[in-house]
C-alpha cells in the first residue's frame, strides 16, 4: 500500500516510514502522556514492515492543507499499527489528533488494518484497549469486536487495565468507518 483512496478534504492514508517517528511520538506523547510508547519500540516495529517476510502494516495519516501564506504543508494526524503472527494479528495501536475525532479517520485507520491482516491470511484479530477508553471500545464494537477479557494493570505507569478484544473473522467485518476514533 502505498496510498489509498482519499475522500475529498481528508487525510490521505500511507505506509508509516521512519522520517515519520518523531512527528508520530509528538502525537503519541499528547494523546498518551502517561503510556506512550517509546522511539525505540516504533522503530522495532518499522524494522519488521518492509520487505517480502514483512509481519507487520503500520500507516500514517496526513493531512495535507494550504497554509495561510499559499504553501502547501503536511501534518501527521494519525497513525495506526498491525502486527501478525500466523493466522492471529494483532492491533498494536491506532491514534487520531483530537481535532479529527469523530470524522471517520479512526475508522479508516482500522478498515486498512484489517485488509492487512486479510493479506497476511489471519482468521482472528486481537487488541487490547484502555478500560476506560469507551470511545475506542465503540469503534471496535461497530467492526465487530468483542470483549473477551482483561488484562489487570496492563497499562503502566498508571496501572489502568486493558480491556481485551477478538474480532473472528477480519474479511467480514469492514463495517461502516463513521464515528470517532483512538488508541488502543
Amino acid at each position: 500500500m502505498t496510498e489509498t483512496v482519499n475522500p475529498p478534504g481528508q487525510p490521505v492514508l500511507r505506509e508509516m516510514r521512519w522520517w515519520d517517528i518523531e512527528p508520530v511520538l509528538e502525537l503519541e506523547k499528547d494523546l498518551f502522556p502517561e503510556d506512550a510508547w517509546s522511539r525505540g519500540m516504533f522503530w522495532s516495529d518499522l524494522a519488521h514492515a518492509r520487505g517480502p517476510e514483512a509481519t507487520r502494516r503500520y500507516l500514517v495519516a496526513v493531512d495535507r492543507r494550504e497554509d495561510g501564506d499559499g504553501s502547501a504543508g503536511e501534518r501527521i494526524v494519525g497513525y495506526a499499527g498491525l502486527a501478525a503472527a500466523g493466522d492471529l494479528a494483532d492491533v498494536q495501536t491506532i491514534a487520531v489528533a483530537r481535532e479529527h475525532w469523530g470524522t471517520g479517520l479512526g475508522g479508516r485507520l482500522l478498515t486498512e488494518l484489517l485488509r492487512a491482516a486479510t493479506a497476511f491470511e489471519c482468521a482472528e484479530v486481537m487488541l487490547e484497549c484502555r478500560i476506560d477508553n469507551i470511545r475506542a471500545q465503540k469503534l471496535y464494537e461497530r467492526f465487530g469486536f468483542e470483549a473477551i477479557g482483561f488484562r489487570r494493570g496492563y497499562y503502566q505507569p498508571g496501572n489502568v487495565d486493558a480491556l481485551v478484544m477478538r474480532l473472528t473473522d477480519p474479511t467480514t467485518s469492514v463495517a461502516g468507518t463513521q464515528g470517532t476514533e483512538t488508541h488502543g
